[in-house]
């Protein structure tokens, strides 16, 4: 566990508990923050459409569609592992 949040219970439950709310309203700030100023989208390009930002020479149609297949299955995974819980 991360420092600080040892009594932290794991699963959901830790965003109901008052250091894990923390480190929880920290998380969002800063995902927000990376959303607004940095990943910002082209208006030419279609959404979701950050071309090839490392510079691989790798982006092309097949590679998208695996990017937005590995996305959809991620989601499908989150939904599982909360499920579970």
């Amino acid at each position: 566990k991360f420092p600080g949040f040892d009594g932290v219970p794991s699963g959901l439950s830790a965003v109901s508990t008052a250091p894990g709310t923390y480190g929880f309203v920290a998380l969002f700030l800063v995902a927000g923050a990376l959303e607004l100023a940095l990943w910002t989208e082209d208006p030419s390009k279609e959404p979701g459409n950050f071309g090839d930002p490392a510079g691989l020479g790798q982006y092309n149609t097949e590679m998208r569609q695996r990017e937005l297949n590995n996305g959809r299955f991620a989601m499908f995974a989150a939904i599982g592992q909360i499920a579970a819980e």
